[in-house]
Parts: C-alpha cells; structure tokens; sequence
C-alpha cells in the first residue's frame, strides 16, 4: 500500500471546494492510501474556510490551515510541504476535480524507485463550440500532445517527498517542483489516464491574464532556476499546431484565433517579465474560471 498526503490550495473557492472535497471522499483506491487532505486557504474571505471545516467535522483526515495573508500559492505548498507527512505527496488547485481514479492511477507509478514525479490529464469542460472556449480545449490538447513526448505536468501532480520547499516568489509552482525532481535525478511521468477536470476562461481578457502571467512565469523559471518547460519549444508547438488545421474554415478560423491570442499572451508576459520588472507569483484571480459546473 503506497501511502499519499494530498495538499488543496484555496482562495476564495465557495463555488467549487465543496464537490472537490467530495471527490476526495469518492476516490476508487485498492493499492493507494490517502492518509491525510491539507486545504490551504489563503486569507480566503467567502464561505471558502466553513465548507472546509464542515468536511473536516466528518472525516478526521480532511484538516485545514488557513493562512492569514495571502502570499501567492508557492508559499501556500510550502505550507503543505511542512506538514504532509507521507512518503508520495500531491499537490491539486481548489479549481478543479479529479476523476474518481485519479488518485490511484497518479500515485502507482512509485512503486517504481526511478519515479520522482507524476502528473495528470487536465480536460477541460469548456464548451468548444464558443471561439474561447475551442482556444481554451485546444490548448489544453496540445499539452496533452507534448506531454506525451516529453512530460510537461501541471494542474494535479505527485512527487516524493524530498522536496522541502520551494522558491516561495516562483508563479510556475509544478514546473518549480519539476526543476527540483530534475536536480535529484528522477523521472518525470505524465499520467494521461488520470484525468483531472478544470475549467478555462470564459472570455479574451482572462484568457489573455492567464496566458500573460504563465509565459512570465516560465521567463522566470529560467532566470531563477535554470530550468525551461517543453511548451517553451517552439519548433514542436509548431508543428503539433500546424497538425490542427485541416480544410475546415470555421475550425481553421478558430485555430488561427488561438495562435493570435496565445503570441500576444506570450508577448504581454514578456513584457511584464523583461521590460516591467514583474513577477506574478501573487497573481490577479480569473473569475470565469472559477465555477466548474459539470452537469
């Protein structure tokens, strides 16, 4: 039996801890153990904190740690770093919910000593029949593209508890916690069958804030950490989306939209990085992407 602790990082969540602490509750387990959920709630100021607590009252492994400033969500894992106490940690945003076998299919692969690192599938529930919405699924697609090349993980990970901190001002959490599983010399895996739902934005201006402050995270990673992601290459995003286009006009409209909005993401992001100094550790929140509703 492989035995986890699970770390949620929350602000501000009303609208989705609830059915994500259910989930927890729901997870399929036969090899895998969770023996305690850490929700981290930073200076959360809805109804974030007592959702929690009523989870809590019921079942003994579920605590709470409420930070009362928020410092970003690095220092919020730092948090959970100090307090987990299991041998394979993960590491999941309140925005989100796994599938029910999530937990299982992340954690096994560290019966193999060689693994350091695991991730999920994120799917998003976004409706790509919508211009942001086709922009926000495509995205998520080609990361699933290039994961399975070379394994880029995010949204839910797992790792061996060797990783006592992180840099607490890196906006690129997973991809720090990458860096650092590279340093001991283990393996990344990228998990495709473990599915974690998350929702993207509903509109131009959060997309653009998401994509803006991401590609600014990872201009800091390298600076910071020495250390770059695969969706920084290029010439294989490149060619992972020239394969998307097919003789479909309104498809192809949709994925030349997206290749528009994601080159000006990455030159705001290189911008606020390069020319403004700033570093998103402590970033403004996308409210369109805060209310999974998977009905």
């Amino acid at each position: 039996m492989i035995k986890c602790s699970w770390g949620i990082f929350a602000y501000n969540e009303e609208k989705n801890i609830g059915q994500l602490l259910q989930a927890v509750e729901n997870q399929d387990l036969n090899q895998i153990s969770i023996e305690e959920v850490i929700v981290v709630s930073s200076n959360s100021t809805d109804r974030t904190d007592d959702i929690v607590r009523e989870f809590a009252s019921k079942n003994p492994k579920i605590k709470l740690i409420v930070q009362e400033e928020r410092k970003g969500k690095s220092s919020a894992i730092n948090l959970f770093l100090k307090e987990a106490k299991s041998d394979i940690l993960i590491i999941e945003s309140a925005d989100t919910i796994p599938a029910k076998d999530t937990i299982e299919k992340l954690v096994l692969p560290f019966s193999d000593e060689e693994v350091g690192m695991t991730g999920g599938r994120p799917e998003p529930i976004n409706n790509p029949r919508s211009f942001i919405g086709f922009a926000v699924c495509m995205l998520w697609r080609l990361h699933h593209k290039m994961a399975m090349i070379s394994p880029k993980l995010g949204e839910m990970v797992a790792f061996r508890n060797l990783v006592k901190e992180i840099p607490e001002h890196s906006p690129v959490d997973e991809a720090s916690i990458e860096a650092i599983i590279r340093n001991n010399n283990l393996e990344k895996k990228y998990i495709p069958e473990a599915i974690v739902h998350n929702k993207g934005a509903e509109n131009v201006g959060d997309f653009l804030k998401q994509r803006r402050r991401i590609y600014a995270g990872h201009l800091w990673l390298e600076k910071n950490q020495n250390y770059k992601v695969v969706t920084k290459k290029s010439g294989l995003i490149i060619k992972l989306t020239m394969k998307e286009l097919s003789l479909n006009i309104i498809k192809d409209t949709k994925i030349i939209f997206t290749i528009f909005l994601e080159v000006l993401g990455r030159l705001l992001g290189w911008y606020d990085f390069k020319i403004l100094k700033k570093n998103p550790y402590k970033w403004e929140i996308a409210s369109s992407t805060k209310d999974l509703n998977r009905s």
